[in-house]
């Protein structure tokens, strides 16, 4: 369609688009709550985008006959920011006023005759502007999405080798980017991506997954394992279930709770831990807490699990006194046959029955239960050999 104006229509037109840009934006903020909270610099980039898109519309105008192209040239004017604040469906809407507002003054810009190929002109460069901005926000988001993956990338790299909270490089300055919201607890759940799926294609099924659940969500393929960082989380367990089909079929571990975002690195480790040494225990359940790994960690080295082993269960017990811990030994020694430990000691089996219930309260591990015996003895174990190793060291010196 060729647009035929007067140079005196143009030039006018020209000289109010200083005071239509303004006329807009006081009319956004008149009309849009949302616009009226953006910071004041921000309210003044916008303005400029409408003056940038008068002055684009006049440029139009001078030449007709010219096939009508707009490009992002119009929002160049913005920095990139803005489009992270503003979303489209915002920037239709701020259209939609400045084409109103120049609409209105129609019959003062226009020479007599002029006003309905001025409105037809409007009309035209309205929906070329609103293709532009569908093209300019279509680019920010495939941009922004690649920058996310890369981000995303280097905060999971940082958790997987612990970088701190105040390190220039911590993944909790970085989590802003990324729309983390959540000031609550995080865990992580750690095991192997599903077969035949691409990472990118394993991290976003994460996604959909965890905030379906309400959770904010990091994730990652490192070294072949799928890691997983869950925020706002009350019960880590609870938590991981609900990205829990978006693993393999093998083993899952759950790296227990941090109160915030600083402890991500800490129950990261943890996950792993626990991921490393799971194979231990063919019987694991799906997914796994770290915490009831202890055994197998330990034999794996883990000296975080070996540390926490002793602390938890053999120092309870040595504090209590020689009683507690001779029968525990006693009934382990003798394969958990009660009659024979209540013989070896000298006692009745109801005596025995009371002693062990109260070694399974200071230690949170039942030794009637299989597994809870085997974390017991080798708890009791490693709190010998590092009584051992404090004596040698202290003879030593």
């Amino acid at each position: 369609m060729k647009v035929c104006l007067s140079a005196a229509t143009i030039r006018r037109i020209e000289q109010s688009s200083g005071a239509l840009a303004t006329r807009a934006a006081a009319r956004m903020d008149d009309e849009l709550v949302w616009f009226r909270r953006l910071p004041a610099d921000q309210r003044s980039w916008v303005t400029l985008v409408a003056q940038a898109g008068i002055a684009s519309f006049v440029e139009w105008l001078r030449s007709p006959d010219e096939v009508l192209r707009i490009t992002g040239e119009v929002f160049g004017t913005a920095p990139r920011e803005l489009a992270r604040r503003v979303s489209l469906q915002q920037t239709v809407e701020l259209v939609r006023l400045t084409i109103a507002v120049v609409e209105e003054q129609v019959p003062s810009l226009a020479d007599p005759g002029d006003e309905q190929a001025v409105a037809d002109a409007v009309l035209r460069f309205s929906r070329e502007i609103a293709f532009a901005a569908a093209r300019v926000y279509a680019g920010a988001a495939e941009t922004r999405g690649a920058w996310d993956a890369r981000l995303e990338a280097l905060v999971i790299d940082g958790l997987v080798r612990g970088v701190q909270a105040g390190e220039h490089d911590s993944p909790v300055s970085q989590l802003a980017a990324l729309g983390w919201r959540s000031e609550g607890a995080v865990t992580a759940v750690a095991g192997s991506p599903p077969p035949g799926r691409t990472p990118t294609d394993a991290i976003e099924a994460v996604h959909r997954a965890a905030r379906r659940a309400g959770y904010d969500v990091l994730a990652g393929v490192h070294g072949g394992r799928l890691l997983v960082v869950l925020g706002g989380v009350n019960d880590p367990l609870v938590a991981a279930r609900s990205v829990l089909a978006e693993f393999s079929d093998g083993p899952v571990v759950v790296g227990g709770t941090a109160p915030h975002m600083a402890g991500a690195s800490a129950v990261t480790a943890m996950a792993l831990r626990g991921l490393r040494a799971v194979a231990g225990w063919p019987a694991a359940p799906r997914p796994s807490a770290a915490e009831d790994l202890l055994p197998e960690r330990a034999l794996a080295g883990d000296p975080e699990a070996q540390a926490q082993l002793v602390a938890s269960i053999y120092r309870p017990l040595l504090e209590a006194g020689p009683v507690l811990l001779e029968t525990v030994v006693t009934y382990l020694d003798s394969g958990r046959a009660l009659e024979s430990t209540a013989r070896a000691l000298f006692v009745h089996t109801n005596t025995v029955r009371y002693r062990l219930r109260r070694v399974a309260e200071l230690s949170g591990q039942a030794p009637t239960d299989a597994r809870g015996a085997l974390t017991i003895q080798l708890a009791l174990m490693l709190g010998r050999l590092q009584e051992q190793g404090t004596d040698r060291s202290t003879t030593d010196v």
